[in-house]
């Protein structure tokens, strides 16, 4: 890897040049301070608020923000905040010289308007691949022949004079600015310079404990990568202690039972997420990899993602995830996305649940908190950063700006642990009748698929003499246009109709994914008889009596009130898996003459042997050749146990 640390010397002065709110140049800091082991550190902070800012480094990890109002041009008041946030380098300094017992000074010139600069910035991930020294070089060439405006320049000469000054009491001075500065800061220091007029002490300048709801949308870097970065400050935290068991979601969206009773919050959890990561990427004390940052967000969302609906994001969906979040990325000019591109990504690649889960770890900063010693603000992003962006998990609900605020999103929970297990009691179970609705419609759309696949086997063409038949084949014209003749089609109708529809999402050749087998009975002429095998209920209750379960499998017979329990039929004994079972009971009970087969993978050979044995025939339809959207709302069903949670379920289905 490159050597990442640039520093420019001139006199006693050790000068690093960062930008500001990015944890790439917080990290620099640390190692500029390992190196050059200075005597003082310089910071590009006015002395009038050295006593709040200071005040707030010590309450970190705790985030805070100094707050004071300014008169501008024009006479109208504006106010200033000023974040203190870990993965700042102006804070690290602090922070390290409070620490280190290193004297510490401030030495910007206090100004009521500090100019904003929209420069082209690149991308600082990329000081992690080739290193500061050609970044800063990189910049100076597309922006260091800027004429600075009047207030950068007496900032400037202001910060000049005041080194100058250090310069005389110190031997090594770590001097931390912004890129737009240092050029000039060193330019002024080589020539004799006089106090600034300035003011000396500023008035109405509050610390205040920043609200966890702002946090999640205001921090420079988004909180989970000020959480990992904080996390590795010092020694690496230990590996989580999940007691030997594995994350399992009984009756809450997260909730660990260790030893089969203890429970572990929400908010433990999350740190828990955070503790893994914060080891898995690397060495104490290594430059921290922000795409490493994002990738293992992705691994944790991924897995708080399968805790909470039983449905495992998939490698192609990872793959399209990380190429459509890059390109996103490329259209600004970035090499890595923010976070309201990775949510984008999420939404997009996978669904809204996957982005919820995302956005819950990506915001997470487990230190802050509603109260504290001092009053706590709330801040929007319009207010700090002059505007946000929108986005929406489901645009049929009113959103509010920002990223928080998500009301539809926050399901309900327990009032109190094993509530939702006493809604057990009930020793019968049934379905959910919106669900039934939907698998009822699906299951004549594929019927319909069925017969229409066998009409066109055994529909014929050929050449045009006496009659058009059922019309001309187009394409078997134009395919023979160079013999000069007309080709028609003839369509014959298959005899006899579909009984039966056998769905294979998943064959469980292991049977360890989906062990819960069951078969029931329609309750009325309009529904099928169902035989089907899902994940555990006890896996994922979201309700009192209510489970949530996923489908590996499912058999809709026709007419309904007719079969018996086919899992435990001694006649498919012979069958390699529940898959083959379910196709087995739709050949016996099917009353007419075709069964639809929908799977990834053909049946074996034997069993259209047994179906020709039975007079009835197979009608496979691969199961890509279907809408993948459409299949995964399918394969989600909800258990209840007992017809009184009807009417209770739509509060907690989802």
């Amino acid at each position: 890897m490159p050597h990442r640390l640039h520093i420019e010397q001139f006199g006693p002065v050790h000068a690093l040049p960062v930008l500001h709110y990015r944890m790439e140049f917080a990290h620099l800091v640390r190692e500029a301070v390992n190196r050059v082991r200075p005597d003082c550190i310089a910071l590009e902070l006015p002395p009038t608020l050295e006593a709040p800012f200071l005040r707030g480094v010590a309450r970190l990890p705790e985030i805070s923000v100094l707050r004071y109002d300014t008169r501008a041009k024009g006479g109208r008041e504006e106010t200033v905040y000023l974040l203190i946030e870990p993965a700042d380098p102006l804070v690290e300094g602090a922070r390290l010289a409070l620490e280190r017992d290193i004297p510490l000074h401030l030495i910007d010139v206090d100004t009521d308007s500090y100019p904003l600069h929209h420069e082209p910035l690149p991308d600082p991930y990329a000081i992690h691949r080739i290193g500061l020294t050609p970044y800063y070089e990189e910049y100076l060439r597309a922006c260091g022949t800027e004429v600075p405006g009047r207030e950068d320049r007496r900032r400037e000469q202001g910060m000049a004079f005041r080194l100058q000054e250090l310069a005389r009491e110190h031997g090594r001075i770590l001097f931390v600015c912004g890129m737009a500065h240092l050029g000039r800061v060193k330019e002024l220091f080589g020539r004799p310079q006089a106090a600034p007029l300035e003011r000396i002490r500023r008035k109405g300048v509050a610390l205040c404990n920043l609200h966890p709801d702002s946090a999640r949308e205001i921090l420079g870097e988004f909180p989970f990568l000020s959480a990992v970065y904080e996390l590795r400050r010092g020694p690496l935290p230990p590996m989580p202690d999940d007691g030997g068991a594995t994350l399992r979601r009984r009756y809450n969206a997260f909730e660990l039972i260790l030893g089969g009773k203890k429970e572990v919050p929400e908010e433990e959890l999350l740190r828990h997420a955070l503790e893994r990561s914060a080891r898995h990427l690397g060495h104490e004390g290594e430059f921290p990899d922000r795409q490493r940052v994002i990738l293992r967000l992705f691994l944790e969302a991924a897995r708080h993602y399968r805790q909470e609906t039983g449905e495992p994001v998939h490698l192609w969906q990872k793959r399209a995830f990380f190429r459509f979040a890059r390109n996103y990325a490329l259209t600004s000019g970035m090499l890595l996305p923010d976070l309201f591109k990775l949510l984008a990504a999420a939404r997009g690649c996978i669904d809204d649940n996957f982005a919820y889960a995302f956005w819950r770890l990506a915001t997470c900063y487990p230190w802050q908190r509603e109260t504290a010693e001092i009053p706590t603000i709330r801040i929007s992003p319009e207010e700090i950063w002059g505007g946000s962006r929108r986005i929406r998990f489901r645009p049929r609900e009113k959103r509010q700006k920002g990223l928080s605020h998500l009301g539809f999103l926050k399901r309900k929970k327990e009032k109190r642990p094993g509530e939702w297990l006493e809604g057990f009691d009930n020793p019968s179970i049934c379905s959910y009748p919106p669900e039934d609705l939907v698998i009822e419609e699906y299951g004549r759309f594929l019927k319909k698929k069925g017969a229409r696949q066998l009409s066109e086997e055994l529909s014929r063409t050929e050449p045009f003499t006496a009659s058009l038949l059922d019309g001309i084949d187009m394409r078997e014209t134009l395919r023979n246009l160079h013999e000069g003749r007309i080709y028609v089609r003839e369509n014959q109708r298959a005899k006899g109709g579909v009984g039966g529809v056998v769905v294979i999402f998943d064959e469980d050749r292991g049977n360890r994914k989906y062990p819960y087998r069951m078969t029931w009975l329609g309750e009325h002429d309009q529904e099928s008889d169902m035989a089907f095998y899902a994940t555990s209920p006890a896996d994922n209750i979201v309700g009192p009596g209510i489970c949530r379960c996923e489908y590996g499998g499912f058999l809709l017979s026709y007419p309904p009130r007719r079969m018996m329990d086919v899992w435990h039929d001694p006649d498919y004994a012979f069958a390699r898996g529940k898959h083959e079972v379910l196709l087995l009971a739709a050949l016996d009970y099917a009353p007419e003459k075709h069964v639809v087969y929908v799977a990834a993978r053909p049946p074996r050979s034997i069993f259209r042997q047994i179906a020709s044995r039975m007079g009835k025939k197979i009608v496979y339809i691969p199961l890509g050749s279907l809408s993948p959207v459409k299949l995964k709302g399918l394969r989600v069903l909800h258990i209840l146990h007992g017809h009184d949670k009807r009417e209770i379920a739509k509060d907690y289905v989802w």
